[in-house]
């Protein structure tokens, strides 16, 4: 198989699982205090609700007044071993994101961190959806489910599984990529776009 057929296969397996996943209907959405109030005669669930929620079951955790979004994405993080980590300010102008190019030694292994805070209520089926392009082509993409999260005054993270960075030489070159951090309600809590390249070398 040509690596052109590889890229096209791996976008047609995506669009299947993308098409099942599309077929999934998510429960209605509850508030804090709906799901504090649901099941109380159960103790070992309201224990297990007491931990998981900690001190949101008691306070409105706010971590920007004024901001009504749930999910606050503040870093992209790319990490791998032996590696000082590269890192992506999500906070600010994500126009001038572009403008920074992370180096990807081919062949290697890597991770992608993605930090982020959750603010006035739970949220559920949280995904991070990622495609990538070369030359205007989409060549690859991936979607995590990282789940759902309380809000906590603490920042929080999601790190995606080891993914291997292509080699060879038809490989080297410039990347743009389209980051998406959505759930399962198509909420869009951040979009941002932002490149790398793939060399011989990390230098």
């Amino acid at each position: 198989m040509s690596s052109t057929e590889e890229v096209h296969e791996q976008v047609h397996e995506q669009e299947h699982h993308d098409e099942v996943a599309s077929n999934y209907v998510p429960p209605p959405p509850k508030s804090i205090g709906e799901l504090v109030a649901a099941d109380q005669e159960d103790e070992s669930l309201r224990k297990y609700k007491e931990t998981l929620l900690g001190n949101a079951i008691a306070e409105n955790i706010v971590i920007e007044p004024g901001n009504p979004k749930k999910v606050l994405v503040k870093k992209l993080v790319l990490v791998s071993e032996g590696q000082t980590e590269k890192t992506l300010d999500l906070s600010g102008d994500l126009s001038k994101l572009k403008q920074t190019v992370f180096t990807i030694k081919e062949g290697v292994q890597y991770r992608i961190r993605i930090e982020f805070f959750v603010q006035h209520e739970i949220v559920t089926g949280l995904k991070y959806i990622q495609k990538t392009y070369r030359k205007g082509i989409q060549v690859d993409k991936m979607t995590h489910m990282v789940g759902s999260y309380a809000p906590k005054k603490d920042l929080q993270s999601y790190t995606t599984p080891l993914e291997d960075a292509p080699s060879g030489l038809l490989y080297r070159g410039h990347y743009t990529v389209s980051s998406l951090f959505t759930d399962d309600d198509q909420n869009e809590h951040l979009k941002w776009e932002w490149s790398f390249e793939i060399k011989k070398d990390w230098n």
